[in-house]
């Protein structure tokens, strides 16, 4: 009997967990600052100017990344609105979550071909209930489709490495480079992570007769036809720009320095991995010593390839976030669930399983007290959904101290609804309801209520979000207090302008005094900037009619 027919009942079931975790807040929670924001803005200046080729925010090139996720976000919108160039967040979004429900799939289908159904679902639900699959399942950027991608490589990687018996349908020999190939377009890490593994592969076992079996006379064309379309295209309209910026400035530079302000030393994901991989990181931990054990086993020879050398790069590079290494996260997963079905660990010493159990209860208390905490800190109230959170996330703690003490499949069930309703309070009820840190809505909401003319636009002087150019539109103006005051005596009639307290509204005061001029202030917010750490105070101003001696 084929490995996948015990699977059939059981992808209806993993499909609708990973809805249910990733659903909680997708509409609710306003575009996030900054890398969000700066992605979907971008992908609605594509539909905006109609230009699919040249990535730009307002007009700054956008050249990071490549071209494939704002071709998703774009094509989702546009379908969605009937040909508008702008839609809510959450159909930016769609994406991201279609690639992560696509992960969580992938990762069972990968799993059978290594561990066997059993192994592959338990997997599967801890991919499905983990925090940082589930933030970026809410957040339209190219991390859950990579991962979609990624995972759709090595779920045929594992086939042709582990079944030499068995032919490898063409269909699926293909899905290699297909995946590869809109990896590429998403993000193009992806060619590190299936490369390093492929090397690590050679290396340990001296042959890599097995990838002839992944059809390369067939693949290699598809995958080109996949990727140098755009290439072209870019290299020409950017006269090559694009690649010194993508593989020069991203890639190299993230290598040697911390950009923006996101350096870390070695070990960094070694720490963030027990809140990143949340709740089942202690059973990572505790499968270890079975991993050391069956070493030599193909299967998990093949997963500590699609681990080691991608962690290890990771460690190394300067410029480090905790989503890195998402791509890996599902070996790991693997290995675990193979220790919880299979029931089959050695005998651990006390120290595993006390160092699990203290991580479990240090984690979860923290991760209590800032769900908690925050709000409290934040608008000087205890949030409802805080409350619901902080409960679920410490009788995860207690399930998963008894999972680690005795692996069964209905602890992970309950560990996992415990999981999902910790994200409810979180996601659903908490986040949205924290106003003071959403000023990019607000800030929304004053201009329309205060702007002189239906094509009046905000000049913003201090607090310069992407989130409030993508929710005001592509031409406001950022900058600094005179660039406010300059925009207000450009357009006297119908521009309005914002600065933050301080610094820039000294500066924007200057300026028109300058000028002979000045403004009058028309509303204020106040919240807190989470970009930048710090409370921040807002002053809109739209141009006086009375004019002052210089």
């Amino acid at each position: 009997m084929s490995p996948e027919r015990p699977m059939r009942k059981a992808w209806l079931i993993l499909a609708l967990l990973a809805v249910a975790a990733f659903i909680q807040g997708f509409g609710s929670i306003p575009p996030f600052d900054r890398d969000e924001s700066r992605y979907v803005q971008a992908s609605h200046q594509m539909l905006e100017t109609g230009d699919f080729i040249d990535i730009r925010f307002q007009e700054e090139a956008r050249h990071k990344k490549p071209v494939g996720i704002y071709w998703m976000q774009a094509a989702t919108v546009h379908l969605l609105t009937g040909g508008q160039d702008t839609g809510p967040i959450w159909m930016y979004r769609l994406p991201s979550l279609i690639g992560a429900v696509a992960a969580v799939l992938l990762t069972a289908w990968a799993g059978l071909a290594l561990f066997g159904p059993g192994a592959a679902t338990v997997a599967a639900v801890m991919m499905a209930t983990c925090v940082i699959l589930g933030v970026e399942a809410r957040m339209a950027k190219t991390d859950a489709v990579q991962l979609a991608c990624v995972l759709g490589c090595f779920g045929v990687l594992a086939r042709a490495y582990l079944r030499p018996d068995r032919a490898l349908p063409l269909s699926t020999a293909m899905l290699f480079w297909v995946a590869l190939g809109i990896g590429v377009l998403v993000k193009g890490v992806i060619l590190m992570v299936v490369g390093t593994a492929i090397l690590a592969l050679w290396l340990i076992d001296r042959e890599v007769w097995w990838l002839r079996r992944l059809r390369p006379a067939l693949g290699l064309p598809l995958f080109l036809c996949i990727i140098l379309p755009w290439l072209i295209a870019i290299a020409i309209a950017t006269k090559g720009a694009f690649f010194g910026t993508a593989v020069g400035h991203e890639f190299l530079g993230k290598a040697t320095t911390g950009q923006e302000n996101h350096a870390a030393p070695p070990g960094y994901f070694l720490v963030t991995f027990w809140l990143s991989f949340w709740p089942w990181a202690p059973l990572v931990l505790l499968s270890l010593p079975l991993v050391w054990a069956r070493r030599h086993e193909a299967a998990v020879r093949f997963c500590l390839a699609w681990i080691i050398p991608t962690w290890v790069i990771h460690e190394l590079v300067v410029t480090k976030l905790p989503h890195y290494t998402l791509p890996v996260l599902p070996a790991l997963a693997l290995l675990a669930a193979a220790m919880v079905v299979n029931n089959s660990r050695p005998a651990l010493s006390r120290g595993w399983v006390w160092a699990a159990t203290g991580m479990t209860i240090i984690v979860s208390i923290a991760f209590a007290g800032v769900i908690i905490g925050f709000p409290v800190q934040l608008m000087g109230q205890v949030q409802p959904g805080s409350v619901l959170a902080a409960l679920a996330i410490l009788a995860v703690a207690g399930l998963t101290v008894w999972l680690i003490r005795v692996p069964r499949g209905n602890a992970v069930a309950g560990v996992t609804l415990a999981a999902l309703t910790a994200y409810i309070g979180i996601f659903a009820m908490a986040l949205p309801n924290l106003t003071p840190m959403w000023l990019s809505p607000q800030v929304k909401q004053v201009f329309d209520e205060n702007k002189p003319c239906p094509s009046s636009i905000l000049a913003a002087g201090g607090y310069n979000e992407p989130s409030m150019v993508f929710l005001v539109g592509t031409q406001t103006r950022l900058g600094g207090g005179e660039r406010v005051a300059a925009h207000l005596l450009s357009d006297p009639a119908c521009a309005i302008g914002m600065v933050t307290t301080g610094r820039e509204e000294e500066a924007f005061q200057a300026a028109l005094r300058a000028a002979g001029r000045e403004a009058r202030m028309v509303a204020e917010l106040s919240g807190f900037n989470y970009s930048r750490g710090k409370p921040a105070i807002l002053h809109f101003y739209l141009l006086s009619d009375r004019v002052i001696a210089p």
